[in-house]
């Protein structure tokens, strides 16, 4: 099973949130920095990794927040995994998506986010 892992990035009070670009799977959604866990890779070691290539930082992995199971139609199960991030070196640098932004995490859900993230922004970002 591929397992995907996403940073909430905090700072501030507020997350990074980030816009796919318009071509590719899941055009113009949004999600958190991350993504597929390469074999023999630690998840948190894939985060790290993640954030320097599409952000251009090194970060800092606080801690594991939630993980589960989530099936996109006519896909193999993936489990996604989301670790919260305070602390990162470097400038922020957009190297993949449409766009980004800081955001207040009770207004997340007024983003059209990946179908993926829906369970973390009830659970999680919902009483953040």
């Amino acid at each position: 099973m591929t397992t995907v892992v996403a940073a909430v990035i905090q700072r501030a009070g507020q997350i990074l949130i980030a816009q796919r670009n318009a071509h590719g799977r899941h055009p113009l959604k949004w999600e958190f920095p991350g993504g597929k866990v390469e074999p023999g890779e630690a998840p948190e070691a894939a985060v790290v990794r993640e954030l320097r290539e599409e952000l251009g930082i090194d970060a800092s992995v606080d801690r594991e927040i939630m993980r589960y199971e989530y099936r996109y139609p006519d896909r193999a199960p993936i489990v996604l995994i989301f670790y919260r991030v305070v602390e990162f070196t470097g400038e922020l640098q957009n190297l993949q998506f449409q766009q980004m932004l800081w955001e207040a995490p009770h207004r997340l859900r007024e983003y059209d986010f990946l179908e993926g993230d829906q369970e973390f922004l009830t659970t999680w970002a919902a009483g953040a």
